[in-house]
């Protein structure tokens, strides 16, 4: 796989992820995603063998709405679900899943949550959130594309510019809503610059 196919089957996840999370979100309910390694301790019978969840986002959805996470590999492979990852500690004012997610989001895993709540899906990169997109806004899967392309774009590389904590209160959250319905967190500056190269590429 070249490096063009590789990011391209990489955003295709992403945007599935995302699409999926903001039905799941719209609905009020959560679900937790983690694409790469992690350990985890199934819930659950593996009843469903791996498919590719770009393929069949109407099963994905089926299984992330269940207790547990949702295991993918690099490749958008599913490979478990309804799993309880085994999470480094428990966050205050947090409930178990927003905890696996930000264990789970180390060593290079992108981790999608669901939240209940608010109705946000939120992305996670080593343990900081990057991306977070908001169900309740208008038209807001028209913005998928966008926010997935971008992610891919800025590439692991940037996270130690972009990102903030999920542990922040809500309101000390400052992003950039580059399109509607989605919040970029980092950097105003990097950011900016960053989306200035993508457009003039005609990404």
């Amino acid at each position: 796989m070249t490096p063009e196919q590789k990011k391209a089957a990489e955003e295709k996840i992403l945007e599935t992820l995302m699409q999926v999370g903001l039905r799941i979100a719209k609905r009020g309910e959560g679900a937790l995603f983690v694409v790469g390694e992690v350990e985890y301790k199934p819930l659950v019978d593996q009843q469903v063998p791996p498919f590719k969840v770009s393929n069949n986002p109407k099963l994905l959805e089926s299984l992330a709405i269940m207790d547990g996470a949702v295991i993918i590999d690099h490749e958008g492979v599913m490979q478990a679900y309804g799993v309880m990852i085994k999470s480094r500690r428990v966050f205050k004012n947090f409930g178990t899943r927003h905890s696996a997610a930000i264990s789970a989001s180390k060593k290079g895993n992108t981790v999608v949550i669901i939240s209940e709540e608010d109705k946000k899906v939120r992305i996670l990169k080593e343990g900081k959130m990057i991306m977070q997109l908001d169900a309740l806004q208008k038209n807001v899967e028209k913005s998928v594309p966008f926010a997935a392309n971008l992610l891919e774009s800025l590439g692991a590389g940037t996270i130690g510019v972009l990102g903030t904590s999920i542990l922040a209160p809500a309101a000390g959250i400052a992003g950039i809503a580059l399109v509607p319905g989605v919040l970029v967190f980092g950097s105003a500056y990097y950011l900016f610059k960053s989306f200035g190269k993508w457009m003039k590429n005609g990404k």
